[in-house]
């Protein structure tokens, strides 16, 4: 399908994952790279009509003043996990797409990501709903500058406090009448972002634990409106890991006793996550899904400490409790490290591909069939990591047998 053009909107964009995945869709459309990591260029899913790598143009909003190439490179120099013949080669690709990232907008800043704002242009609204319109303008003139025929929005920012569900937030109706209030309101920034590109057609994935488009007045405005969306918290590393193993204790009647993970990472991410409030949306979706699992709560506990030296780099440490026959007890322990932005990266591209083809087929409301990468996947109880796969798996296939 390389003849189409389609639009990559990161909320974000500069970040060390909105910068990777620009940088990864350079480099596998140049052909200077493989796509190893991104799941829908396995070989079994190649009857599906994706968009290709060289098919996207990037844009975006970010807080901080910088640019997609600076955003790679500061990476580079801080975590050494790109070449510099990689950022040379894509460099002058970065610079064109830089050109579309905006000032961020917002309403009500969460104080912990507005200390990282370095932009003096960043547009503070006076409602909610002038951050909308803020916000859609922008979407809209991406659209039309650059021809496009689809753009799907991604939110790859900081990860913001947990939100209450209140009544304003659980109609549509409920919602629109609080935004032209000057007052304080409820709804966070991710949601604003969410609301505005659910309301003019283009598909929206929340990869933060913030909530973004989980809310029933958001879900009753995207099939309203006929687009559809995903999220929440992409599945990278130790929880990814969790939704494998705690099946194979249950499907083996092993009794998991007690299970403890302990995270440390630095880079921004980490450095928000280090404020108690920002870090609860985090755990509370890292820790969720142990109970679904097992089909009891063992004695569970997860830590996130912010640890600058690693930049992008996290590493998990679990220790797994349980008993096996006759009572004896008995230890798993393992250590993932990984870097942050590559295990993310990827999968933005996946969830791009997959909402665009979505909204192809017509779908809209939640993308289910997209659990697999998602701590907390709207829409679905399924938490195991084998069956949220074979979800994906029975999509595509369908998908692949309608081009037939």
């Amino acid at each position: 399908m390389s003849e189409r053009r389609v639009g990559l909107w990161l909320i974000g964009a500069c970040g060390g994952v909105g910068s990777t995945t620009a940088l990864g869709l350079a480099a596998v459309a140049k052909g200077l790279a493989s796509s190893t990591g991104v799941v829908t260029t396995l070989p079994k899913y190649a009857g599906v009509p994706f968009d290709a790598p060289g098919a996207f143009v990037v844009g975006g909003h970010d807080i901080r003043q910088t640019t997609l190439t600076r955003g790679v490179a500061e990476l580079h120099a801080r975590s050494n996990v790109f070449s510099d013949q990689l950022l040379t080669a894509c460099g002058p690709v970065l610079d064109a797409w830089s050109r579309n990232i905006r000032p961020g907008v917002v309403y009500r800043p969460n104080a912990v990501i507005a200390a990282l704002a370095d932009r003096t242009d960043v547009r503070r609204s006076a409602t909610p709903r002038a951050a909308i319109d803020a916000i859609r303008t922008d979407l809209r003139a991406f659209k039309a500058e650059h021809a496009l025929d689809q753009v799907v929005v991604v939110n790859v920012a900081s990860t913001e406090p947990p939100l209450e569900v209140t009544d304003e937030h659980r109609s549509l109706a409920a919602l629109d009448a609080t935004l032209d209030r000057t007052t304080p309101s409820t709804l966070p920034t991710s949601s604003l972002y969410a609301y505005a590109a659910l309301d003019i057609g283009f598909p929206y994935v929340n990869g933060t634990p913030s909530v973004g488009a989980a809310i029933p007045a958001l879900n009753e405005l995207a099939i309203a409106r006929k687009v559809p969306y995903a999220g929440q918290d992409l599945k990278t590393g130790e929880t990814l890991l969790k939704s494998v193993l705690a099946p194979l204790f249950a499907r083996r009647n092993l009794r998991v006793l007690s299970w403890v993970g302990h995270n440390i990472l630095g880079n921004r991410d980490g450095l928000v996550l280090h404020d108690p409030d920002n870090k609860a949306s985090k755990v509370k979706s890292k820790d969720a899904l142990l109970g679904e699992l097992l089909g009891y709560k063992p004695q569970s506990h997860v830590s996130i400490e912010y640890i600058e030296s690693l930049d992008d780099w996290k590493t998990a440490w679990d220790h797994i409790h349980f008993e096996g026959f006759l009572g004896t007890k008995m230890t798993l322990q393992f250590t993932w490290q990984g870097c942050d932005s590559l295990l993310a990266a990827p999968l933005v591209i996946d969830l791009a591909r997959l909402a665009l083809l979505a909204q192809r087929r017509g779908e809209s409301g939640v993308m289910t069939a997209c659990a697999a990468f998602f701590k907390s996947p709207a829409g679905v109880n399924e938490h195991d990591f084998g069956r949220q796969f074979d979800m994906l798996e029975k999509y595509l296939t369908l998908a692949a047998d309608e081009r037939r």
